[in-house]
């Protein structure tokens, strides 16, 4: 699937969105992807799934034991990518602010995981993902994401393979363009307004 295939999938599932934004970070944007809506497909989802599986598995370098991915984002594309490395599938959920293992999850020490976010921005939260599947005794041989947002500057310690890469201008609160300025602002994401 190539980087173009895959934002196609986006734009028919209505999910690469233009407007006036304030993402997670708090920093506003003209563009937004909302990997719920391309994920709600389960057939979009399993393609995008595999796409991804087979590139990690170019990146892995050997035996991976399981998929981990955190909550919420992660979770949907980390499920199905485990099902195409016919793998297991868990997720991290934040407690106190900090990434953890429940449910009654648990990693195998040594494990090799895949560690699996939906878009990638600046790889603050696959960082933190990371340290915490290390911390459960966990070894990330590999990550993925549908899309790198960070157009490849993000650093999350370990490859990451992507299936699309793109740079999406971004601005502070106090440095809104004037084009955006009168355009209300919403916060569509998961942290944010329905």
């Amino acid at each position: 699937m190539t980087p173009d295939q895959v934002l196609d999938e986006f734009r028919d599932a209505e999910a690469l969105l233009e407007g006036h934004f304030i993402l997670s970070s708090g920093l506003h944007s003209r563009t937004y992807l909302q990997c719920a809506r391309v994920l709600m497909d389960t057939r979009r989802a399993a393609r995008l799934a595999e796409a991804l599986a087979a590139k990690i598995t170019d990146n892995a370098g050997g035996a991976i034991d399981c998929v981990v991915a955190p909550a919420m984002g992660g979770l949907i594309i980390g499920h199905e990518v485990a099902r195409a490395l016919n793998v297991d599938s868990m997720f991290l959920e934040r407690v106190d602010g900090e990434f953890t293992l429940r449910r009654g999850f648990h990693l195998s020490e040594n494990a090799n995981v895949v560690m699996i976010e939906d878009i990638v921005t600046t790889g603050l939260s696959s960082r933190e993902a990371i340290a915490a599947i290390g911390a459960h005794g966990g070894h990330v041989v590999s990550a993925g994401c549908l899309i790198d947002r960070s157009g490849g500057t993000a650093d999350i310690g370990v490859t990451l393979a992507s299936l699309a890469s793109i740079s999406v201008e971004t601005f502070s609160a106090d440095n809104v363009p004037a084009d955006l300025a009168d355009v209300p602002a919403i916060k569509p994401g998961s942290r944010g307004l329905k």
